[in-house]
């Protein structure tokens, strides 16, 4: 099969840990074509959507691990898959993308995760879908609402709606202590809406990223632990990554959500679990795959492409 990767540049890969390198090395192992291209890459041309992409090939040594090929002009429904795999900020040439990617799925091109589905989740207002696995939130551009909610439930933490990897989350303690300054800096004076729930202390234990492939749950999650006087577990703000097995009640949420998430064209999933409570869904490019098969000992770039092989037949 030819599998083509839209990604950020090979360059910036860190491979030891990065999920989309891990997702090429399975699959170029068994045997499938590689391509790779960019997003600026992938465009409409003489009524297609073509990637004017490049062959892609892993090295094992040498000065670089990839080899690339000539730029070829290729529509992207000639791919047996297409992989949308550039990281956030889902800004306005993102969304671009997905429209391009939406038009290259009406020409038949097969593109995971679907991108119309991408445009239709927020990774952050999704979970209001599921307000049973939710903890209390809200959603809100007034500084009065959160004041109102503060007072209800005296310790809360607020995030802006486009944050990733932790940036721009703040916990606000009983005593309210800048909670004004903190909510007009991150909501711009009102002009950018906000999310704020109650602070969960079972954050102590991890905000265990879950992955959901095909509509199945992958039974280990990565804790990711804050250190220090730190609240935020994300790896990218310094969190201690930590692979354990799902209790029986994060399986049970996990499950809940797997096949109504898949039946939707997000075919890979991150979910995001504190104490049980679900906090988001990510779609764009979830990660954790090389932590988990290396402290676990399951094998996600395995489960992944049997996955994906499954779902081209």
């Amino acid at each position: 099969m030819d599998f083509l990767f839209i990604a950020d540049p090979l360059e910036s890969f860190k491979i030891s840990k990065d999920s989309t390198f891990a997702m090429m090395r399975v699959a170029q192992e068994a045997g499938h074509r590689l391509w790779f291209c960019e997003a600026r890459n992938v465009l409409w041309r003489s009524n297609l959507v073509v990637a004017d992409c490049q062959s892609l090939a892993l090295v094992p040594s040498g000065t670089s691990w990839f080899e690339l090929g000539a730029i070829e002009a290729r529509p992207l429904y000639h791919f047996s898959a297409v992989f949308m795999r550039t990281d956030p900020p889902f800004d306005i040439e993102y969304l671009n993308t997905t429209w391009l990617l939406s038009a290259a799925v009406r020409q038949g091109a097969k593109v995971f995760n679907n991108p119309a589905a991408i445009r239709d989740h927020s990774e952050k207002l999704s979970i209001t879908e599921f307000p049973e696995l939710i903890p209390p939130t809200l959603v809100t551009r007034e500084l009065s609402a959160v004041q109102v909610f503060h007072q209800e439930y005296s310790d809360i933490v607020i995030k802006p709606l486009d944050g990733m990897g932790g940036m721009g989350v703040f916990r606000v303690g009983p005593d309210g202590l800048n909670l004004a300054s903190i909510v007009e800096t991150l909501g711009e004076n009102g002009s950018r809406t906000l999310m704020v729930q109650r602070f969960l202390p079972e954050i102590a234990q991890g905000d265990k990223r879950v992955l959901l492939i095909g509509g199945e749950v992958v039974p280990f999650a990565l804790a990711r632990i804050p250190q220090g006087s730190e609240i935020r577990g994300n790896l990218a703000a310094g969190g201690k990554g930590v692979a354990m097995p799902l209790s029986d009640f994060e399986l049970k949420v996990a499950e809940q959500l797997a096949p109504v998430l898949n039946q939707r064209g997000l075919f890979l999933v991150g979910l995001d679990l504190i104490g049980g409570y679900v906090t988001e869904i990510n779609v764009t490019s979830p990660t954790c795959f090389i932590e988990i098969t290396e402290q676990s000992g399951f094998d996600v770039p395995q489960f992944w492409l049997r996955s994906v092989e499954k779902a081209l037949l």
